[in-house]
């Protein structure tokens, strides 16, 4: 496990999980699915257990038989620091961690036919911060090759704040690390290198806290570093540069999925107690404030009009209250404009699905895609809803 909150884990940890039923050389080659783990760019790993955790359903079936590649990447400081000091570096990258997603994915498609898997058909899947790693995959710029991989699949592609790598958001985390770690000075970036791994993790934890609950934000994520992801992702799915039309040429389709009410994990639960000790729409103001520092007045009114004190969830349930409003603006800025975006990038079109079954919060849906194991359940579970 790569260093991560309360786990030291170890710099060591950039391996991958293979899994497949038994195959004989010579037999058709199956599709290939690599899986990015969640969890806010700030924890997470893959699994090297049997059956490993995200297995999609799909295989409990002969018709559905894959090989599924399951890789570490780095997480947090050791994975997303950016700044003046990483952008001067030619040996330090910004996005580490979704260059070890790339390695992963180049490993697939070099070796993947030695174990069964036929590198032409790679699918890459991944929920919440999975997604979001999905999502950087397909846009960014895996040189003149283009992405190693043909299909996307991004469930609550989760996509915070993207700060370019020298903006002042980015050099702040960069700024507080070393201040936290005691490598402040004009060798910092030398001092971080050589730095105590528990001193790095505890360090990026606590800036984690430190923004998690007013702002929303776990502060650590993609940048736009100008060489692997050169343009915000609402900029690259909408755009026809070099780039993303050589991106769009080589995923030929995409699939994104998000859930009704997932917005309310993230938002401050003292929402639904206005514990300011003010009104309902105070609260609301001082969160957006907060969330989304850089709105001119004139926006924030217009979001405020967008999302009113009153109103209704896609026609489903009326509220009233800050917490579920709040929800709603972070669902929509962070998980589902991500999923609308990414709808329209692939070549042949892509599908979007709203998960609306109760409580319809952060990772409903992925029960679905991995818990079920015997298909012959199906049926049990359709009875339960349905899902547009």
């Amino acid at each position: 496990m790569c260093p991560q909150r309360t786990v030291n884990g170890s710099e060591d940890c950039l391996y991958l999980g293979l899994y497949g039923r038994p195959w004989a050389r010579g037999a058709p080659l199956r599709p290939v699915v690599v899986t990015f783990y969640g969890g806010g760019f700030i924890q997470g790993s893959a699994s090297f257990g049997v059956p490993p955790s995200a297995y999609p359903i799909l295989n409990a079936s002969d018709a559905g038989d894959m090989l599924f590649v399951y890789p570490n990447y780095r997480v947090n400081a050791f994975g997303f620091l950016a700044g003046r000091e990483v952008a001067a570096d030619p040996l330090s990258d910004a996005n580490a961690g979704l260059l070890d997603q790339a390695m992963a994915l180049r490993w697939a498609r070099r070796h993947a036919a030695a174990f069964g898997g036929d590198p032409g058909r790679i699918t890459i899947w991944g929920q919440s911060a999975g997604g979001g790693s999905v999502l950087a995959q397909v846009v960014a710029d895996h040189g003149r090759e283009g992405p190693p991989f043909r299909q996307a699949l991004a469930s609550s592609p989760f996509w915070p704040k993207t700060y370019g790598a020298l903006d002042p958001g980015a050099q702040w985390r960069y700024d507080a690390l070393a201040n936290l770690t005691g490598c402040a000075g004009p060798r910092s970036l030398a001092c971080l290198k050589g730095a105590d791994v528990q001193a790095i993790r505890d360090a990026s934890l606590a800036i984690v806290d430190s923004q998690k609950y007013g702002r929303s934000t776990f502060g650590w994520g993609p940048v736009i570093d100008g060489v692997f992801l050169r343009e915000r992702l609402s900029t690259a799915t909408t755009t026809t540069t070099t780039t993303t039309t050589r991106q769009r040429g080589a995923v030929v389709a995409g699939y994104a999925m998000y859930n009704t009410h997932e917005g309310e994990n993230f938002v401050p639960p003292a929402l639904k107690e206005d514990a300011d000790g003010g009104t309902s729409t105070t609260s609301f103001d001082q969160w957006v404030d907060g969330y989304l520092p850089m709105l001119s007045r004139a926006s924030v009114e217009r979001l405020k009009e967008l999302y009113p004190e009153v109103g209704s969830t896609e026609l489903i349930a009326s509220y009233s209250d800050s917490f579920t409003r709040a929800g709603l603006v972070y669902r929509d800025s962070t998980l589902a404009c991500p999923a609308y975006w990414m709808a329209g990038s692939a070549r042949n079109g892509s599908w979007l699905g709203e998960y609306t079954i109760a409580p319809a919060q952060h990772a409903s849906d992925v029960y679905w895609v991995c818990a079920i194991k015997n298909r012959a359940n199906y049926s049990l579970y359709l009875a339960v809803g349905t899902v547009r």
